[in-house]
């Protein structure tokens, strides 16, 4: 029989591709979305979700909905949740109650129709700064910088620290509301699927990017941001000095990840980080989306400004990923440029990233 795949948030940015390829791979899905107009507008069905996949219009947190959705289901990856550091540091009730709220209702929902599988989306935000080399060697895990200049982290004798790939293994440091959900919703799931028959598993990913992301959305993904100002003939707008590290993966990686997650009798019970295995600086990654979208002339605003919840670097060991999923990148981050700036010059966008700033400012979480 067909394995039927139930993605809560199916109809979002990963969702939609994450659907596609479960679909080309002989799968049936069912997606619960509650398609959130800051995500989706006012479409009742986005336009590019697979035309095959069974579309149910609902909150994660509706018990009766969600209960409705899992029947006849043999496996769920769980995405939905509200995303972006900034907003969740003021929308702290929102993002607390669709994430980690959710996330209890699903594994409520499941005891009584448990699966065989659970995929559940966590983030790099949980690693809060990531892991950290001195001058002399040692490894640093647990970073805290001060407010303001220098941006890079400093040893205890005022030497600078260095990036170096994170492991799953580094405690956690949760500078955000965000964070906090993600690896509540992490815990959850690792903890309720073994206990009722069920395997669990937790993808900590990078910044995803690609076609379809949400434009108009200001708290999406750095490079939807940054297209849809660049799109609009403005600046992508940076936070301190842009020269923070980042692992940028394209969703067609991501996707396969999930694919892998679903399926591979050794990610029963993991925890993997999924990126690229490539580090870039910020500045660098905006400058290059200019040059892919010929707005070569359009330089990044630097604000000089530290945002609350962000954090310095944090670049992914996939060791891991690659060890026991067989996980590796495949898609070429400026081949994933060329196709997001296409995919761009055919959207419309509205450059919403001012107000978001506006609404962070006033509320004293930029400095």
């Amino acid at each position: 029989m067909t394995e039927r795949i139930l993605v809560t948030g199916g109809a979002g940015f990963i969702g939609r591709h994450l659907t596609r390829l479960l679909l080309q791979d002989g799968r049936r899905v069912r997606i619960l979305d509650s398609l959130i107009p800051q995500v989706h507008g006012d479409a009742a069905r986005p336009r590019d979700l697979d035309a095959e996949a069974e579309l149910i219009v609902g909150d994660v947190r509706d018990e009766a909905v969600l209960r409705g959705a899992l029947a006849g289901v043999d496996k769920v990856v769980h995405l939905a949740a509200e995303v972006g550091v900034g907003q969740s540091m003021y929308a702290v009730d929102r993002y607390v109650s669709v994430n980690d709220h959710g996330t209890a209702v699903l594994f409520q929902a499941l005891i009584d129709r448990p699966v065989k599988r659970v995929v559940v989306a966590s983030s790099m935000s949980i690693y809060g700064e990531g892991l950290y080399r001195g001058e002399d060697g040692t490894l640093h895990e647990e970073i805290t910088r001060r407010p303001g200049k220098p941006w890079d982290p400093l040893d205890a004798q005022g030497r600078p620290l260095k990036p170096v790939p994170t492991p799953e293994g580094k405690r956690p440091a949760l500078a955000s509301v965000y964070a906090i959900t993600k690896y509540v919703q992490e815990r959850l799931t690792l903890t309720l699927a073994p206990a009722y028959g069920m395997e669990g598993v937790a993808l900590r990913l990078w910044n995803a990017y690609g076609p379809g992301q949400a434009l108009s959305n200001p708290y999406t993904g750095v490079l939807a941001i940054f297209a849809a100002r660049l799109h609009n003939g403005q600046p992508p707008m940076i936070f301190e000095d842009g020269e923070q590290m980042r692992d940028f993966v394209h969703v067609d990686d991501v996707a396969r990840a999930f694919l892998l997650a679903l399926d591979h009798p050794q990610a029963a019970g993991g925890v993997f980080n999924i990126g690229s295995g490539e580090f870039r600086n910020v500045r660098q990654v905006a400058t290059l989306l200019a040059e892919a979208m010929g707005r070569p002339g359009i330089a990044p605003e630097i604000t000089d400004k530290a945002r609350a919840g962000d954090i310095r670097h944090c670049i992914p060991d996939l060791s891991l990923a690659r060890s026991r999923l067989g996980y590796a990148a495949a898609r070429d981050f400026r081949d994933g440029l060329a196709e997001l700036a296409e995919w761009v010059a055919r959207q419309q966008a509205e450059d919403r990233v001012q107000q978001a700033r506006r609404e962070l400012e006033a509320r004293g979480l930029v400095a």
